[in-house]
């Protein structure tokens, strides 16, 4: 009692000695874990805001950036100024962005040099239009009117700038419409046709009505490079056909007063011979190929000439561009128009701050040179918190992952509780089995008339004799079958809490030990019964044995004694040995 009084007074002392260090260090803990909680929620929040603040005056910044490589061409700040009223407006009414329009100036300002501010604008502004109107991007029609400005620069200057780029623009929208083309498969044809049909005094309207009525059956490129190929043989092929094909001054004439002469002299369709006299006049197949198209559409080719040269606004293009807004798109650049304003006008107090944060940066950049060693601890300690917050991180994860373990395990020991509870029912159900089978066996009449402990032993020991046909005669019986039919349900319990056990050992396989192979299983029979019969019954008889076995032994002897199959290594009696042969049975 003493020792055992010793040992708990010490596992007291123990604990008071472990309790109160590790109480101060899980007071330390929390305090350092409380003090990066505040530290990380103050970064949280200046990052927070500070990315507020980027997030709001980002249009802002890029749209500036914008106005500034536009700046970089010599723009004046008043043309700046409308260029971005320009590009404001269009993004709001049109739903495209206001930081690309102002991208696509600068094409144009590097492609035609000297536009003034409103010039520049209107550019901009007609290009958009159009790319928005004819489901092109802006670069391309950005290049489109730069190169077609290069082609009709006579034209341009002479009407005005602003003026002729409306008029571009609404010609090239009803051309896509009238023609079924694009706005990128026109600025194609053009390019490939160069200022071949300028020079030869032909003007924008019929250029337009030739190419377009070409990309009925090909596309931009290609109808630009057959009338090209046409308008460079048509000098020497007037001498091979007899025919002229200029005014009175030496003038091209217009491509419906040639084909007219060409249909006068081989018909309104070509044959083999035809076009061969037209291949040899021309110098080539594009010419004839584009002349065997447009020759049965002379009447039509006059129509579209006279509709594209009555164009002389935008408005085509306005209306095409504006069936193709996207309400979603509008409210959206809208929004983006509306944060350009505000970033403009918190802008001018931001950048002082942010250029001064920059100096800042680069003269601590400048200590990092001047004073290595110093530097070199800094980043120490830098290391150092960050390795201690990662190991704080840690220290929490390990915390979550024991706590799920902890419910795993618990949702496991209340799987097992549940088989266990089913395991005790199953055994008493069996322990009453088996006091039903006793009260039979007791209430049989061969038991009662050998109610002697010597014939019942006797019994017994010629009933494991003779047990094959003691157990054929006794499923003969009524009673018997009622028993042995117990024993089965209740076997079958225990085959059903096996098949239990291997579901569950199955699911929690994962646990260390669950899915452990099992010993080998014990035998499922008895090696006694099993072993062959014996000869003869002992002389004198069980009862003589057991009688002999029991005079020879004292109530104190640890002998081991041998009856039959039953062996025991401990103090016995006749008393124990009749009970044990009867539970046995």
């Amino acid at each position: 009692m003493a020792n055992q009084l010793q040992k708990l007074m010490f596992t007291i002392d123990l604990m008071d000695k472990v309790t109160g260090p590790a109480g101060k260090i899980k007071n330390s803990l929390e305090g350092v874990t409380d003090t990066f909680s505040k530290v990380a929620g103050g970064a949280a929040g200046v990052a927070a805001a500070g990315y507020a603040v980027s997030a709001l005056t980002a249009p802002a910044q890029e749209f500036n950036m914008a106005i500034g490589e536009v700046r970089s061409l010599d723009v004046a700040q008043n043309s700046l100024d409308m260029l971005a009223d320009k590009a404001i407006a269009f993004s709001v009414k049109y739903g495209e962005s206001a930081k690309d329009f102002v991208s696509s100036s600068y094409d144009i300002q590097s492609a035609i040099a000297g536009l003034s501010g409103e010039e520049l604008s209107s550019f901009t502004n007609a290009s958009n239009i159009l790319a928005k109107g004819t489901k092109s991007d802006a670069a391309t029609i950005t290049d489109y009117m730069g190169t077609m400005y290069g082609i009709f620069a006579d034209s341009a200057n002479a009407m005005g700038k602003a003026d002729w780029v409306e008029q571009l623009t609404g010609q090239t929208a009803t051309a896509v419409q009238m023609f079924k083309t694009t706005g990128s498969e026109m600025a194609a044809s053009f390019s490939a046709l160069g200022a071949k049909a300028t020079s030869a005094g032909i003007d924008q309207a019929e250029q337009m009505a030739v190419l377009g009525s070409l990309q009925a059956t090909m596309s931009g490129s290609e109808a630009g490079t057959k009338y090209k190929a046409f308008l460079g043989g048509i000098g020497g092929a007037q001498e091979k056909l007899g025919l002229s094909f200029t005014d009175a001054n030496g003038r091209m004439l217009g491509m419906v007063d040639i084909l007219q002469k060409i249909r006068g002299k081989f018909g309104s369709t070509l044959d083999v011979a035809e076009s061969d006299a037209l291949k040899e006049a021309f110098g080539s197949d594009e010419a004839v190929a584009m002349i065997d198209l447009l020759l049965p559409k002379v009447g039509k080719l006059e129509g579209d000439m006279n509709a594209l040269g009555k164009v002389k606004g935008m408005e085509k293009a306005m209306t095409m561009a504006d069936a193709m807004v996207d309400p979603f798109q509008r409210l959206n650049q809208g929004t983006k128009a509306l944060r350009i304003g505000l970033g403009q006008a918190l802008l001018p107090t931001l950048i002082p701050v942010v250029e001064t944060m920059a100096e800042g940066a680069g003269t601590m950049y400048q200590w990092t040179q001047e004073y290595p060693t110093l530097t070199k601890y800094i980043g120490y300690a830098v290391i150092g918190v960050a390795g201690l917050t990662a190991g704080l991180a840690a220290f929490a994860i390990a915390g979550g992952v024991a706590s799920m373990a902890t419910m795993g395990w618990g949702v496991a020991v209340s799987a097992v509780s549940g088989i266990m509870a089913v395991f005790r029912g199953v055994m008493i159900a069996g322990q009453i089995a088996m006091w039903l089978m006793n009260t039979a066996m007791w209430a049989n009449p061969v038991l009662l008339i050998a109610g002697g402990v010597v014939l019942l032993t006797g019994a017994i020991a010629a009933a494991i004799y003779y047990w094959d046909d003691l157990k054929a005669a006794f499923m003969d019986s009524s009673w018997g079958k009622a028993i042995m039919g117990g024993i089965d349900w209740v076997m079958g319990g225990f085959a059903k809490l096996g098949d239990a056990w291997s579901w569950v050992k199955d699911k929690f396989s994962w646990i260390p030990g669950v899915g452990d192979d099992p010993v080998a299983e014990a035998p499922k029979t008895s090696p006694s019964l099993e072993a062959p019969r014996q000869g003869a019954v002992p002389a004198g008889g069980v009862s003589q044995s057991i009688a002999t076995a029991v005079s020879n032994t004292s109530t104190t002897s640890s002998q081991t004694v041998h009856v039959g199959k039953i062996v025991t290594s401990r103090p016995i009696n006749a008393q124990e040995v009749t009970s044990q042969l009867v539970m046995a049975s």
